[in-house]
């Protein structure tokens, strides 16, 4: 985890850049990369939310938001994003941000760090899933669903 750094509100413009290939990149709509680096400095300001760059320059992220959870003492860390440069990938990358990830949350005490994957996204599916990460809780006997609705 020695290439893992947590990027401050001065690497906002980094990881805004870096989120909006991830977006492009998956056809997914995004604002510009300005827009969320002025996001990102407001949010990187405070402890709700950590970005973590592997490399320099840096060639991966991940962005973690931590919340209260009424069912463990700790924070609950949801893994909003994690990505690693096209060209990259293969190199472990992102596993030393995964293994980052959770040393975070364990450093704050927690126990679990929750990730949502699209369906059709294989290759994620099987990133987790080599990492330990099941979308059937313990003790479950059906997949875990996740439902959202935007206004």
């Amino acid at each position: 985890m020695a290439d893992v750094r947590r990027a401050g509100v001065a690497d906002a413009a980094t990881v805004g850049a870096l989120l909006h290939d991830f977006n492009t990149e998956f056809d997914t709509p995004t604002p510009r990369a300005d827009v969320l680096a002025g996001r990102l400095r407001a949010l990187l300001a405070g402890d709700d939310l950590v970005a973590l760059l592997h490399g320099d320059p840096p060639d991966g992220f991940a962005v973690v938001s931590f919340r209260p959870n009424v069912w463990f003492d700790a924070p609950v860390a949801l893994l909003d994003e994690l990505y690693v440069r096209p060209d990259l990938r293969g190199r472990r990358i992102g596993h030393a941000l995964i293994e980052a990830v959770e040393a975070l949350a364990e450093d704050r005490g927690g126990r679990i760090v929750e990730v949502n994957v699209d369906g059709e996204d294989t290759d994620a599916r099987r990133f987790y899933a080599a990492h330990g990460y099941a979308f059937i809780q313990p003790g479950a006997t059906e997949p875990s669903y996740y439902y959202a609705k935007e206004w």
